[in-house]
């Protein structure tokens, strides 16, 4: 696939936009993988033109995976650059750690009028960076946010566990459940210590257009379901102008991806990939499967109506 690669430095925003082969005015914000250009981003990028929509890869930096005082000055140069390049619409769609990155986006920058959020949290945290120290492959960063705007973090949720206890309690949930990661116990133990204070919630009620929230019960990286349900709840008790449709399975994982986006990225064992990753789906891998094709269903079908529509 053809595309056209973007650098901060001349950009405002690192990323690679993929125009859909039969021509759209309707670009999606995508942020899965990596990289804007590894298999990851490559696979969403096909299975969304192949819904009729231009895409924006994007990522914090080349094979990044961490995010801490991410800026969100480029999604609003990102913004700028797909209106200016023929785009009417702006949609975003995030999963996991981009979940949470594109509810804030959507909240705050009003052009976006398609959400699309899987496994999201309803709420900013601490930054965090990958790689190697003392051991450990993942750890927190002091004093930073996961985003950041105007050169100041977003108000978070700090983790109870820092460096290197944040990394030991994720390795000992793995370990003790036999998951590929095991986040969970770091994410309640943190909100235990840290009741979420208002201003740490994304204010999802500020989002516009289509909001499509997406998690499962059995997520282990943290309780993506009960993340869901206080939005829902949230939205309930506030005014707003969004169309909310969520969707929360019994069984699915954090890997709630559209089936035939997973199969692009695994055309060979995408089903055992995912058992092999989770022992959820090990337990109940004809369960997830039925949970990933309906996520198609329903992603597809709200790209459509989106696209679609005046």
């Amino acid at each position: 696939m053809k595309h056209q690669h973007f650098d901060v430095g001349t950009a405002g925003f690192y990323g690679a936009y993929w125009a859909c082969a039969g021509g759209s005015d309707c670009a999606v914000i995508a942020m899965i993988g990596d990289d804007p250009e590894d298999r990851l981003a490559r696979s969403a990028a096909k299975w969304l033109c192949g819904r009729g929509v231009n895409v924006l890869t994007m990522s914090p930096a080349k094979k990044d995976y961490g995010h801490h005082n991410y800026p969100l000055e480029r999604m609003e140069a990102a913004i700028s650059w797909l209106k200016a390049n023929g785009n009417k619409k702006i949609g975003i769609a995030g999963a996991s750690t981009t979940g949470t990155l594109a509810l804030t986006a959507a909240a705050m920058f009003p052009e976006i009028t398609l959400t699309i959020a899987m496994t999201p949290s309803d709420f900013v945290w601490q930054g965090f960076m990958q790689g190697k120290k003392d051991g450990c492959k993942e750890w927190p960063v002091e004093g930073e946010s996961l985003f950041s705007y105007a050169g100041k973090p977003l108000p978070y949720m700090p983790f109870c566990y820092q460096h290197p206890d944040y990394w030991h309690c994720i390795a000992a949930e793995s370990k003790r459940t036999g998951d590929m990661v095991n986040s969970r116990k770091l994410f309640d133990d943190s909100e235990a210590a840290h009741p979420i204070e208002p201003e740490e919630y994304i204010p999802v009620e500020n989002i516009h257009g289509k909001l499509l929230l997406i998690g499962a019960e059995d997520d282990v990286l943290w309780d993506a379901a009960r993340y869901i349900h206080r939005m829902e709840k949230r939205l309930a008790e506030k005014p707003h102008e969004c169309e909310v449709e969520t969707a929360v399975y019994a069984h699915g994982t954090h890997f709630v991806f559209p089936e035939g986006m997973l199969k692009i990225m695994l055309p060979v064992g995408a089903g055992l990939f995912v058992r092999l990753a989770f022992q959820a789906a090990k337990q109940f891998p004809e369960a997830c499967r039925q949970t990933r094709q309906d996520i198609d269903r329903r992603v597809s079908a709200a790209i459509h109506t989106w696209a679609s529509t005046e």
